[in-house]
């Protein structure tokens, strides 16, 4: 799966004045939704919801991937916050968090959807990734600090396949 065509620059906001992990996913959701018609900001904040009450998503250095499955998609849908200030999260390093990534999968993604998790965790490890985003004030600008990153990891994974 290419997961670039995950996000687009309508579903990222900057610099968003949120207080808490529930404001958060309710934006997320909001996001989402708004370039999703068939999908309501209430059914995405509830899947998210149900999955952050397994565990806090909260990866730590400031990252959190909420995420959650959805009747009737065919394809997967991200959208990403950058927050003015961290929020408490349940992060695993009990950090603050002011950059998060949302993701919906259909109900009947499994491997796929782990992979993704998988790869987005393992670009949001990377501290100049990180840094390039909270130094981003437009959606456009995170939007390509995005895409080369997915192409570096598409990179990288292409050559892993060939050694």
């Amino acid at each position: 799966m290419d997961i670039s065509s995950l996000i687009k620059p309508d579903r990222i906001a900057c610099d968003a004045a949120v207080t808490s992990k529930k404001k958060a996913l309710e934006q997320l959701s909001k996001l989402i939704a708004a370039s999703s018609p068939n999908l309501t900001p209430e059914e995405i904040f509830d899947s998210l919801l149900d999955r952050e009450r397994l565990g806090s998503t909260g990866l730590g250095h400031g990252v959190a991937l909420p995420h959650g499955r959805l009747h009737g998609r065919e394809h997967a849908i991200g959208a990403f916050i950058k927050l003015k200030q961290g929020i408490e999260y349940d992060a695993i390093d009990n950090e603050p968090v002011d950059l998060l990534y949302a993701l919906l999968v259909p109900e009947h993604f499994t491997e796929d959807h782990l992979k993704i998790i998988s790869e987005l965790a393992e670009i949001f490890n990377d501290d100049k990734f990180r840094l390039q985003l909270r130094k981003c004030d437009d959606p456009n600008q995170i939007y390509q600090q995005f895409t080369s990153a997915f192409s570096r990891s598409a990179a990288s994974e292409s050559l892993a396949s060939h050694e």
